[in-house]
């Protein structure tokens, strides 16, 4: 009995299906499928799942596809053993070659152990290079504030000096006249000098005054502040007295418009209450 071959690929009214089904009813006439092409198998992004499902249209029942591919793995095992016969020989040089690499491959670890170590060594180098910086930003930080309290010192130290000469020396009551229509605004310009100082000339005094008190806070319990202590003592004695002064020349004047700003000028300076002693000190 001769077998003939029908395409799957066909449509049911194509002349090769028309054939077949006009022959014999009997299973010995049924037509053959294609035998499996090779290159299906041999495809890149081959599965097993995929390409079973791509037979569905094939004519051939589970048991005969189940018997071809067997027949498939079969030569093909008999053809990889052909292949390995074939270039035997060459296998075994390809063995022989490979003797010795243990020696290879021990020169390649004791290669990689060296280069962990120096590996170690450079992030220990970079550990301490590190921590060295670290150090270096923190002298620089303690450096910098250092400098800053440095500066505040001197700051202090010439409002300090400068306050004391202002204070200590007194303008002869001419000249002090001349300044305060200079410096002042019209409302200074008509007090005059009252105890051998201007009211205007107190009050700037009073400003540096609190200023200078300001910069002796800012450095709090320096050694520097706390040395200047007495000195800021005899510049307060000074203003208060000075300030006494032109307090009781205007009392016993009875100018009432320069009591009030002598008495402002206190307030100014913090020392309300001493203007109150010197006031109850009159009345005595």
């Amino acid at each position: 009995m001769s077998r003939f071959y029908i395409d799957d690929s066909s449509s049911p009214t194509s002349p090769t299906h028309a054939s077949s089904s006009s022959g014999s009813d009997t299973d010995t006439d049924l037509p053959y499928p294609l035998p499996l092409p090779r290159s299906a198998f041999l495809a890149p992004n081959f599965t097993p799942q995929t390409y079973l499902s791509t037979l569905h249209n094939r004519h051939q029942t589970l048991e005969d596809l189940r018997t071809e591919l067997r027949s498939r793995s079969q030569l093909l095992s008999r053809e990889l053993l052909d292949l390995v016969n074939a270039n035997y020989t060459d296998f075994l040089s390809l063995g022989a070659s490979l003797k010795g690499g243990d020696e290879r491959v021990e020169e390649v670890r004791v290669g990689l152990l060296g280069f962990r170590k120096e590996v170690e060594g450079l992030r220990e180098g970079v550990r301490e290079k590190e921590e060295e910086v670290r150090k270096l930003v923190r002298e620089r930080e303690e450096v910098g504030r250092k400098i800053k309290v440095g500066r505040a010192c001197v700051e202090y130290e010439a409002g300090l000096k400068g306050l004391e000469e202002a204070v200590v020396i007194e303008a002869d009551p001419g000249e002090a006249n001349e300044s305060e229509e200079e410096e002042e605004d019209d409302e200074d310009e008509d007090e005059g000098v009252l105890g051998g100082v201007a009211i205007g000339k107190l009050r700037r005094h009073v400003l540096r005054y609190r200023v200078v008190q300001e910069q002796g806070r800012k450095l709090g319990e320096h050694p520097f502040a706390v040395a200047q202590a007495p000195r800021v003592v005899k510049v307060r004695s000074a203003l208060l007295l000075d300030l006494s002064t032109a307090l009781q020349q205007a009392k016993v004047a009875k100018a009432s418009e320069r009591v009030m700003k002598i008495m402002k000028v206190y307030g100014d300076m913090g020392e309300a209450g001493e203007a109150v002693k010197v006031l109850k000190g009159l009345k005595a």
